[in-house]
């Protein structure tokens, strides 16, 4: 099918910054569709299953059909459940299983919301696809890829969460609240009469609306707790007490660790072929550089010898310089400058070179 280069489908969660991504394009002269994605099946996850903060609630659902109706464009609903299963919530109870702490919403954007969503596109014959990320994309002809980048001063940039869109992905996506902040985004909402101006952000991840991992990781694992509950707590090499179970603690961690000690102590280490949690001093949670899969280079093709790049190891990091090349292997290594506290395995690691986003991956180690 030949793709109309007018046509934009459009992800639709019910919220302010989607909504009005929609009524943007529609005011631009596109034909615009609005999709909205059923995610999950809500008897599958439990909790607080009408909570309507999350991006993909029944609620969420209603608004966007709402709006797409006020707007005037055709709107679908499209059940992708069973790949968002198999992908992202497979994906984020394996990785705590094996020690780790996934950032499901990465795996969501590279398989979902892109990938998925590319195909939806190429079926409804449109060229675009439009999301309600705070982000920009630009074509470099120098070197033929599309480049991602921020709005450095914007505290609502989501380019942390897009390293992992391929090129691909990138060269058919429009972002129309680049350059706007969430406050300019709600008087966009007030100025179209979208009725939804003022509605909360969502901050849970969607299939885990009460915001409570432990009890969802019990749920989706029989005989959890079983298997994993009274594991050792060690601080250096000696146990001082027993965990609840290796899955409900993270690298950094200092809240809840139910022992004693002259000194604050933090979650080090998971080990979970030997059910046990390093804990240690504040010091301990120093580390000079990482190692990180699942690589996504998306400024360079390849980057083969060391460079200095600007690098965030969580969401709300500010970012630190540092040595960086990916091998033969495509794995990333980094080497900082001054030593981060808490790289911690199954987050992103993202690179920037001002505001363009380098590329990223999934950090599986630290080093010295």
């Amino acid at each position: 099918m030949k793709l109309n280069r007018n046509r934009v489908i459009v992800g639709m969660s019910g919220g302010v910054d989607s909504s009005v991504a929609a009524a943007l394009l529609v005011e631009q002269g596109y034909e615009v569709i609005g999709i909205t994605i059923k995610t999950y099946k809500y008897e599958d996850v439990g909790g607080n299953v009408g909570n309507d903060s999350t991006c993909c609630s029944l609620d969420g659902i209603n608004d966007a059909r709402r709006i797409a109706q006020q707007l005037g464009i055709p709107h679908f609903v499209v059940d992708f459940s069973e790949v968002f299963k198999k992908n992202v919530i497979d994906y984020f109870v394996q990785d705590y299983l094996d020690g780790n702490t996934p950032n499901p919403c990465v795996q969501c954007n590279r398989t979902i919301k892109w990938g998925e969503m590319d195909r939806k596109a190429d079926s409804l014959g449109a060229q675009w696809i439009a999301t309600g990320h705070y982000a920009n994309i630009r074509y470099d002809e120098t070197t033929g890829r599309y480049i991602l980048s921020r709005d450095l001063d914007n505290p609502k940039d989501q380019t942390y969460a897009l390293w992992a869109v391929s090129q691909d992905s990138l060269a058919r996506t429009m972002f129309p609240l680049s350059g706007f902040s969430k406050g300019k985004s709600r008087e966009e909402a007030q100025r179209l009469n979208l009725g939804i101006a003022q509605k909360p952000e969502s901050y849970e991840i969607c299939f885990i609306p009460d915001n409570d991992y432990n009890r969802f990781l019990r749920d989706l694992v029989p005989g959890l707790e079983s298997k994993v509950n009274d594991g050792s707590i060690v601080f250096d090499g000696k146990e001082i007490g027993k965990h609840s179970g290796y899955p409900f603690y993270t690298v950094g961690q200092r809240r809840g660790l139910g022992v004693a000690h002259s000194e604050p102590l933090y979650v080090l280490n998971v080990l979970p072929q030997n059910n046990i949690v390093e804990v240690g001093t504040d010091d301990k949670l120093l580390h000079g550089g990482l190692i990180a899969e699942s690589v996504n280079l998306i400024k360079y093709k390849s980057i083969n010898e060391k460079r200095e790049f600007v690098v965030k190891i969580r969401y709300k990091d500010e970012g630190a310089p540092a040595l960086c090349y990916v091998d033969s292997e495509n794995k990333l290594h980094v080497d900082f400058h001054e030593k981060r506290k808490a790289i911690t395995p199954g987050q992103s690691v993202v690179m920037y070179e001002g505001n363009d986003v380098v590329g990223g991956g999934i950090i599986t180690q630290w080093v010295n």
